[in-house]
Order: structure tokens, then sequence, then C-alpha cells
């Protein structure tokens, strides 16, 4: 199966400077180099896929083939049980075109609080994707579990960051450095498995 040799070039397909600091840190120790959609002056696909392989294939592909290069796309989303997986996929546009996530993160409370239900549950799931510019590609899949607390803490991460606690824990994502949560984190779980099934 096609694998990413050790010190090559690789585009990040997102414009998110949080996705980059976290990835390029993740990849640090295979020596691969990481350069951002938003550096190359990439266009962002529109992201029409129901699921999150298909939206990280979407992305994934459109930057293998603008650029020549391999490729990396994730796409992740926020799901709470007692909104039966919401906000998943559309977790980025429950934050509004700013992206402003404190909104995005009422949201989620607001709607728990309307459901009626005591569920607390949540996790983060990640569809990382590598495409070449020939078409090949190769995907793998990651969940952090734990719960939603309420208000806000922390300033560190991104997205709904200030408001998970994963399990065994009792601070929020948001709370911890980039290196303790990636030992807990969706990404940190797949970037694992995608270093051991898809880096030479």
């Amino acid at each position: 199966m096609r694998r990413l040799a050790r010190g090559s070039e690789l585009v990040l397909a997102s414009h998110n400077q949080g996705k980059l600091r976290e990835f390029s840190l993740l990849l640090a120790e295979s020596g691969i180099t990481v350069r951002s959609a938003a550096a190359l002056n990439l266009p962002e696909p529109e992201e029409t896929a129901a699921d999150f392989a298909g939206n990280a294939l979407i992305k994934a592909a459109a930057a293998a083939k603008a650029t020549g290069l391999p490729a990396l796309a994730d796409d992740s989303g926020f799901c709470v049980a007692a909104l039966n997986g919401k906000p998943g996929v559309y977790s980025a546009r429950w934050a509004g075109p700013q992206r402003d996530m404190t909104l995005a993160m009422n949201r989620v409370y607001e709607a728990m609080q309307a459901s009626g239900s005591a569920d607390k549950g949540a996790s983060f799931v990640v569809v990382l994707c590598v495409a070449w510019p020939d078409g090949a590609y190769r995907m793998v899949e990651a969940a952090c579990h734990g719960h939603v607390a309420w208000p806000p803490r922390g300033t560190h991460g991104h997205g709904y960051d200030p408001i998970f606690i994963p399990e065994g824990e009792s601070r929020r994502f948001a709370e911890m450095t980039e290196e303790e949560k990636n030992r807990f984190s969706h990404r940190g779980q797949a970037m694992a498995r995608f270093l051991q099934d898809c880096v030479a």
C-alpha cells in the first residue's frame, strides 16, 4: 500500500492555524514538512459529503490536485449524545459565518438544555485522509470520548475544547498543553495510526 516517505513535503488542506500548529507538532518526529493551504493560497472546497470520511477526501484530493504534492486533510466534529450526535459534520457551521466558537458552544449548551436529556456524553471524532495527485488515498479514523462541561474554561486548543473533558481527566482540553492534549485527543490517536500505517 502507498506510504509517505519520511522527510517528504506535505500540504495540510486546511486554513485553520490551530490545526496547522497541531499537525506540525504531531508530524515533527517523522521529519515531514507541512505547508498549509492558506500559505499556498488554495481555495477551500465545498464540503458536500454527509460524513467525515467523504469531506476529508474532498479536501485532500482537491489540495493534492492543485499542488502536485501529497495532501493531508482531516474532517472532524463534536458529537453530543443528547443531541443525537449533533453538531457532528456541521460542527464548524454551528459557529456561523464568522467562525465564532463562543456562539457554537452556547448553541450546544442551549440545545442540550432544551433536549431534556441528562446525558452529558460527547465525543470528538476525526478522519484523516492523505491523497496523492494521481488519485490514490489512505484514511484513518479515531475518536475521543468524554463529556460536556459548562461553563467553558481554558485558553489553549481551539474549537469546542473549552467545554470538553476527556474520559479519565478532570480538565478540559483547553486547560491542557498541546502535548498533554495529544495523549488523549482524537487527532493524537489518529496521527499515531497515520504514522504507523501511512508513513514509510
